[in-house]
């Protein structure tokens, strides 16, 4: 059975740290590819009370095997004390995209 894929979902202050971190990821093979939008805006609680904040968001493919480890390497390189990492199961998709995601993240 195929690795199961994964798109993971972070929020970042910045482009300047999103491109740092996806560069990272890459870097690592833990992501095949990752896009990031233009500046967004997020409403939020924090510390009792809500918040909001411009911010870029990642959509960063990968297998789900590989989770735990892209979730740790974004905590050491993301300024936030909690940064948003939420992955969302791909159900279905380009059998031929799908594949490449499966290459691109195999560890050396």
């Amino acid at each position: 059975m195929a690795p199961a894929i994964v798109v993971v979902l972070v929020t970042c202050p910045g482009r300047d740290v999103a491109e740092r971190i996806a560069k990272a990821l890459l870097e690592a093979r833990l992501a095949a590819c990752v896009n990031i939008t233009s500046e967004l805006k997020s409403f939020f609680w924090w510390e009792g009370k809500v918040e909001e904040a411009s911010e870029v968001l990642m959509f960063i493919k990968t297998r789900a095997e590989l989770l735990d480890e892209l979730i740790d390497k974004v905590k050491e390189l993301h300024p936030y004390e909690v940064p948003e990492v939420i992955a969302l199961p791909v159900t279905a998709g380009s059998s031929n995209y799908l594949a490449w995601v499966k290459e691109e993240t195999k560890q050396p």
